[in-house]
């Protein structure tokens, strides 16, 4: 549960594989949009997660 100016956001695979990842955001400290390297279990790779709408 998300309080305050915390969000609740999505982080999907730009491996195609439609792997989700979902974390907390602090929009006043971080208004862009988050990239993390994480791993992508589907193809056993580290890959690039975006934040997704």
């Amino acid at each position: 549960m998300a309080r305050g100016n915390r969000t609740l956001v999505r982080l999907v695979s730009t491996a195609g594989t439609g792997f989700i990842y979902y974390t907390n955001k602090n929009k006043r400290t971080t208004p862009d949009r988050l990239e993390f390297i994480k791993y992508d279990p589907k193809v056993r790779k580290h890959v690039l997660f975006k934040e997704s709408k």
